[in-house]
């Protein structure tokens, strides 16, 4: 049996730029028909005989659907922000749109007042007879300006904190969502540790982690009563093999150091995307070695070039236990 047919679209958008209503339905629509063709003539490969027409317009849909597939691509660029960030802003700054409410109201009513100010301007420019009220409209009319110019101006740096923000929560977000192993069984996400570890993340070569470990040596019992766990992340290795002092005598500091030391980065390309994007938004080489520093709730207090300073650390945090525990808890450090 041969069936011939013509597949002629409803309405001619070749014009319509990607963004048209008309054009989304449309293409659309043309996707699902394709998808709906397709697979009958998978499933019935006999039944159906299509004439050059039915090919030739399942080419142009096939085209069609890359062509948007294209188009969808290049506009999800833009990274978006989920709505914990959104929510955390919130708590962050919680009388931010207080604010900006109240500068987009005194913008509108600088707007309003100046343009009133200025048909009465026009109106005494066009009479003689009121020339003497000219000064003081034009006096009014440049405190309505400077009021609206004042605003917008403190508008836009509110908004772009807010964006600044935002981005950073968001990029916090997905540091949140990257996996660890702590042992051979068990693998969590670093959102797991908030509230329980500061982390701190030293990444490089395998020479420079190296470096790091012996150098954490003599603060190791001091690091962990801040809380401290070490997250490293050699570039050029796929593992790391700590050499730990396994004498009876250095057995309890053998302990401390394997739990300092524990952890363990997976998925090795997603960290390392994320830290490409770290290094690209502070202006470092992506060859660079880094360390970053967590604060007890996962935001980032500190980062820098090599490995993590250990006397530093042990003095700025306090101790995640006793007499200073619960009072000095927010106490770690300013956010990046």
């Amino acid at each position: 049996m041969v069936v011939s047919m013509a597949i002629i679209p409803s309405c001619n958008n070749f014009g319509r730029p990607p963004h048209c209503s008309r054009t989304r339905s449309h293409n659309a629509h043309n996707l699902k028909f394709c998808r709906r063709i397709c697979c009958h003539v998978h499933r019935n490969p006999v039944s159906f005989n299509f004439g050059p027409s039915v090919a030739d317009s399942l080419r142009y849909l096939q085209y069609r659907r890359r062509n948007l597939a294209s188009v969808t691509c290049s506009a999800s660029d833009k990274p978006e922000i989920s709505s914990t960030a959104k929510i955390r802003s919130e708590v962050l700054s919680p009388f931010r749109s207080v604010r900006m409410f109240f500068y987009l109201t005194f913008i509108a009513s600088g707007t309003l007042g100046g343009l009133i100010a200025t048909t009465q301007l026009l109106a005494a420019l066009a009479n003689t007879s009121r020339a003497e009220e000219v000064p003081d409209i034009l006096n009014g009319l440049g405190i309505d300006f400077g009021a609206v110019a004042f605003f917008a101006f403190l508008y836009f740096r509110e908004n772009n904190a807010k964006n600044a923000q935002l981005a950073r929560l968001s990029r916090e977000e997905s540091l949140s969502n990257l996996k660890l192993r702590v042992d051979q069984n068990k693998v969590i996400t670093i959102s797991t540790l908030r509230g329980i570890a500061r982390l701190v993340i030293c990444a490089g070569p395998e020479s420079l982690i190296m470096e790091a470990f012996k150098t954490s040596e003599p603060f190791t019992e001091r690091l962990l009563e801040r809380g401290v766990l070490v997250i490293p992340f050699a570039t050029d290795a796929s593992s790391l093999n700590f050499e730990f002092d396994e004498r009876e005598e250095m057995k309890d500091i053998t302990t401390k150091r394997k739990r300092l030391w524990r952890l363990t980065p997976v998925y090795m390309s997603q960290w390392s995307a994320w830290l490409d994007d770290q290094k690209k938004l502070a202006g470092v080489s992506s060859d660079s070695p880094v360390y970053l520093s967590l604060r007890m709730d996962g935001r980032v207090r500190g980062s820098g070039v090599g490995y993590p300073p250990w006397n530093a650390l042990v003095a700025q945090l306090p101790p995640v236990k006793g007499l200073w525990s619960g009072l000095l808890d927010g106490m770690d450090g300013r956010v990046l």
